[in-house]
């Protein structure tokens, strides 16, 4: 019998830490903040921020919105970021992408202050994650796979990982995290030969192609621990994976839900960056 990989358990675990953690930073005197950066008003980025805050109210933690015109300039943008970087009350910074063709993200990165970068955007925190350096901060969704890998208990040490997807975002990182565990790693693209091959050989496959309903049940087997991290929009109109879920769900051995799964835990993940950054600003006061 399958077994569905829900997030909401995984996520309320993490919530509980968070909660903890922020209560006894309070009582030293850091009040844990968030600063969310919000070009425009995007339909699905006023839907994420309403998430992210109402995950804030839970666990104890302050958001400030700033919230900037779409045709703000690239200048007036950099300033923005770079005010943010210098308000001692925020401890994290999260910016909304994609950003507007016009605002370079190339140059954007290397502006955020890297002990705020929760989102892992700077390539120094990026390059501690690929030289191996896992405890800092880390890219939310490749974290949020982990954490669901960790708190189901699916084995790690010598399994044969599959991950569909080679950015920097979530391909590579998460391989990083994978190896550290000492599981085997084969990462594939819109290029790799006999995907489906592949696929049904791994222990754990994870999908990130961003094509809704892409992987039908010819791409797995039983074997299979998939985690389905694609979060698209169907021909209905609604919220669906990269895997075709109906057809895929009795055909493996654990997947993920579209909504419900890994997106649930990236939230909570977030905020224990941002926990971490505050923790670290305590650290270093004494």
């Amino acid at each position: 019998m399958t077994t569905i990989l829900k997030g909401k358990p995984v996520a309320d675990k993490l919530n509980k830490k968070i909660k903890k953690e922020a209560e006894s930073l309070k009582l030293k005197g850091i009040n844990p903040t968030i600063g969310i950066v919000q070009v425009g008003n995007r339909a699905d980025d006023v839907s994420y921020r309403k998430a992210i805050i109402n995950r804030c109210e839970k666990v104890g933690v302050e958001s400030y919105l700033y919230q900037v015109e779409k045709d703000i300039s690239m200048s007036g943008f950099i300033e923005k970021i770079k005010e943010i970087n210098n308000n001692p009350k925020v401890h994290g910074i999260l910016i909304f992408r994609p950003l507007p063709k016009h605002l370079d993200y190339n140059v954007i990165k290397h502006i955020i202050n890297p002990n705020k970068d929760i989102d892992c955007m700077h390539p120094y925190n990026l390059a501690k994650v690929f030289e191996g350096e896992l405890e800092g901060f880390v890219p939310c969704t490749p974290k949020a796979v982990m954490e669901i890998l960790k708190y189901y208990e699916i084995p790690l040490i010598g399994a044969n990982a599959v991950i569909v997807n080679s950015s920097v975002v979530v391909g590579k990182p998460l391989s990083m995290m994978l190896l550290a565990k000492k599981a085997t790693v084969t990462i594939c693209n819109s290029k790799t030969k006999n995907l489906t091959a592949k696929t049904k050989n791994g222990d754990i496959v994870i999908t990130a192609i961003g094509k809704a309903k892409y992987f039908g049940d010819e791409y797995f087997s039983q074997k299979n621990n998939v985690i389905d991290v694609g979060i698209n929009t169907d021909n209905d109109g609604k919220i669906c994976g990269d895997v075709n879920y109906d057809l895929v769900k009795d055909k493996v051995k654990a997947i993920t839900p579209v909504p419900g799964g890994v997106g649930s835990v990236t939230t909570s993940v977030l905020l224990d960056n941002v926990i971490y950054a505050c923790k670290k600003i305590l650290a270093e006061k004494f």
